[in-house]
């Protein structure tokens, strides 16, 4: 019989996560039945909203199960089926979690994706024409809705979903602010993403200062803002809203581990009138097809830049996820099983 290796959720963190809330384990190759696909992956996805499913707290989605295989996006190849819709050798996307084999059945087929590896890389279903793109997409054009000259402010820009919005914001004429960690990304998001400036907030030692730096990037004040973080960098941006600006929220990650994220500015939101609006983009099907399109276009003809960072291997996994929570990742956080 046949083994293979997978990861569950050990045990729950206590603050910032530890490789001990994690256990590598063995178990037998599934065999696919009745309607149902078994799937080589070949590349996991790692993602900052995986530490909140590590957690009890009410929230968007059930938590993980502790004995279980952790969640997370999966591209790969199919190597048995019994699914008349998949065949042996199709490439997918899936949410097969962080194992060398995936058996995809029951609902778990809605999540269960062909892709075209002609003219995309495979991993790149897992970046910038997935999850995070799409993510990216619907933040920008359906809460954002930015117009020609306005100026979009993009938190963890040099991350999966940021480094997108602040390429397709300047696709849609707007001038684009930028807010990483570090002179390295700082560069990367000019550079290389094209966006107008980036503010690296780890020289910003406090909320006033973070706020003397806005004002030298965004004289003309903000009139959207893509935010991933919260905390500090969130704060200032409210101070600099133009009337009747847009928010959209995508991720709290500054709080992820139970920090606190103070808010000094919210009057802010009423004094601008401002639109703030959390959403979850697996709750926008009807967009999907409307995102890939424009993403996929958009890579394939090289107007979307990306990166990865990818660890090898699935021992790496655990740590590759605690790097991706302290910002060692420029870009979209992989790890490669083949």
């Amino acid at each position: 019989m046949s083994i293979h290796r997978r990861i569950v959720l050990a045990s729950r963190p206590t603050g910032f996560p530890t490789v001990d809330n994690f256990r590598l384990e063995e178990a037998p190759v599934p065999t696919p039945g009745e309607g149902e696909v078994l799937v080589r992956n070949h590349f996991l996805s790692l993602d900052p909203y995986m530490r909140g499913r590590m957690s009890t707290g009410k929230s968007y989605a059930e938590p993980q199960p502790l004995d279980q295989v952790m969640i997370g996006g999966t591209a790969g190849e199919v190597v048995a089926s019994r699914h008349k819709h998949y065949a042996v050798g199709d490439r997918v996307t899936a949410m097969g979690g962080w194992q060398e084999y995936s058996l995809i059945g029951g609902s778990s087929l809605a999540m269960l994706q062909k892709v075209d590896t002609r003219q995309i890389p495979l991993s790149a279903y897992l970046g910038p024409v997935g999850m995070p793109g799409i993510t990216a997409w619907y933040g920008l054009s359906q809460i954002i809705a930015p117009k020609p000259r306005e100026t979009v402010i993009v938190s963890a820009a040099a991350g999966a979903v940021g480094s997108v919005v602040g390429q397709l914001a300047k696709a849609r004429g707007c001038r684009v602010i930028g807010i990483a960690g570090g002179a390295e990304k700082c560069a990367y998001v000019v550079e290389e993403l094209g966006f107008d400036a980036c503010i690296d907030y780890k020289g910003a030692a406090d909320v006033r200062a973070l706020d003397a730096r806005l004002a030298e990037v965004a004289p003309n004040g903000i009139d959207g803002c893509f935010e991933n973080v919260g905390g500090m960098g969130l704060d200032a941006v409210l101070g600099r809203m133009n009337p009747f600006g847009r928010i959209a929220v995508c991720g709290m990650i500054a709080g992820y581990n139970g920090e606190p994220i103070p808010i000094t500015n919210a009057t802010a939101i009423l004094r601008m009138r401002l639109k703030v609006q959390g959403f979850i983009v697996f709750e926008q099907p009807d967009t999907v097809g409307w995102a890939v399109a424009e993403l996929s276009a958009m890579l394939a003809s090289g107007r979307l830049r990306y990166r990865e960072t990818i660890a090898e291997g699935l021992d790496s996994a655990p740590a590759a996820f605690l790097g991706l929570l302290q910002g060692r990742n420029v870009g979209k956080q992989l790890v490669r099983l083949v």
